[in-house]
């Protein structure tokens, strides 16, 4: 028995599917003025794989995978170059003769004016960089501003600079590097100029080195100038009003200068109206 022929139908052609890809440049500048590429990728189009390679145009491509590898465009961040200054910001060639060669750190107070109770105060420290200055606090001083040759009883605060080397205070030492004594001697009560509560006024004390000796408890009184050169010129907490000759900040501010101070620095202030630092 012959059996018929089956006509079989024509095999249609292989799909070719069209491969899609992409690669992107992006030039980066640094500071140096090099560029480097960063190469990126592409998604196939709607409705089209794209073949991995190697692989026939005409194959199935495997679904849900990408046939290009991808590559992060990630910008390199550019650096920034500071330049610090290689002398104290705002002195002149005067005070900055005054300033030991073996500082590191120095606390600038530049009152706003000759007879002002307000001022600024700016903690410096020396890098092999330069200067690099921390964060401006506002401040007051003595009620009739500054003296280039304070005597008691004045109302003005010393001008220049001098050694910090210890401190005190009503309260427990917060974390001080400098030598910190804690005594019920630093209890003040009252009110101050502008009728302002004294009260917690020495709760942290730094002893600024005029008229006094060195490595004594801010309490010490012996003035080496004699009395009538004043004395007990401290840096202490703000009471909201001007002093008879001390600088003041806030409390917290306070405590942060007094864990920043190293004595290994040789730390000083530096202190005066702006006129009169610029010398």
């Amino acid at each position: 028995m012959i059996r018929p022929i089956r006509h079989l139908a024509p095999r249609p052609a292989a799909l070719c599917v069209p491969i899609a890809a992409l690669t992107a440049s992006l030039l980066l500048t640094g500071c140096g003025g090099g560029a480097e590429a960063a190469a990126g990728h592409a998604s196939a189009a709607p409705g089209h794989a794209s073949a991995a390679p190697g692989q026939a145009s005409g194959a199935p491509a495997r679904s849900g995978t990408s046939s290009l590898p991808e590559v992060s465009l990630k910008e390199t961040p550019k650096q920034v170059t500071r330049t610090l200054p290689q002398e104290l910001p705002g002195l002149g060639p005067k005070t900055l003769a005054e300033v030991p060669s073996e500082t590191r750190q120095a606390v600038v107070v530049t009152g706003r004016g000759e007879n002002s109770p307000l001022s600024t105060v700016v903690l410096y420290e020396r890098t092999e960089a330069g200067w690099e200055a921390g964060a401006h606090w506002p401040a007051h001083n003595a009620r009739d501003g500054w003296s280039d040759h304070h005597m008691a009883g004045d109302l003005r605060s010393p001008i220049g600079v001098y050694g910090l080397t210890d401190a005190g205070g009503l309260l427990p030492d917060p974390g001080s590097r400098l030598p910190y004594d804690r005594s019920g001697g630093f209890t003040v009560s009252g009110t101050g100029f502008e009728g302002e509560p004294l009260a917690g006024s020495f709760d942290y004390v730094i002893a600024i080195d005029y008229n006094r000796t060195p490595g004594t408890s801010p309490l010490d009184w012996t003035r080496p100038l004699g009395l009538a050169r004043g004395g007990g010129i401290w840096l202490h907490v703000d009471h909201g009003g001007p002093t008879h000759g001390c600088v003041s900040l806030r409390k917290d501010r306070m405590k942060e200068l007094l864990r920043a101070l190293d004595p290994d620095l040789h730390p000083v202030v530096v202190m005066g109206d702006a006129a009169s630092l610029s010398r």
